[in-house]
């Protein structure tokens, strides 16, 4: 496997890009059950995405009090249009 891929699911079990993918269902608390059980099966097992979801726990906590007329209209249009169009690899 090259550095800059992932590793890919066999049969029943999540894969990294699959964490990417649901992360926010996770963290919201919205994940169906077999799907929750899934993701934590591969966090166990897997110390990069254990760590990008402690990332993400520890950011969405931080930002938790953000107010959304903080922020400058024209960086939250930017913000929400990466998270649309995620650069492709």
């Amino acid at each position: 496997m090259m550095a800059d891929e992932h590793p890919r699911s066999q049969g029943d079990d999540v894969d990294c890009v699959e964490v990417v993918e649901i992360i926010t269902d996770y963290l919201e608390g919205a994940l169906p059950e077999r799907e929750r059980r899934r993701l934590e099966n591969h966090l166990a097992a897997c110390p990069g995405c254990a760590e990008y979801v402690a990332q993400m726990r520890a950011m969405a906590g931080s930002l938790g009090g953000l107010r959304e007329d903080a922020i400058p209209a024209d960086l939250r249009e930017a913000v929400l249009a990466a998270f649309r169009d995620p650069p492709r690899r």
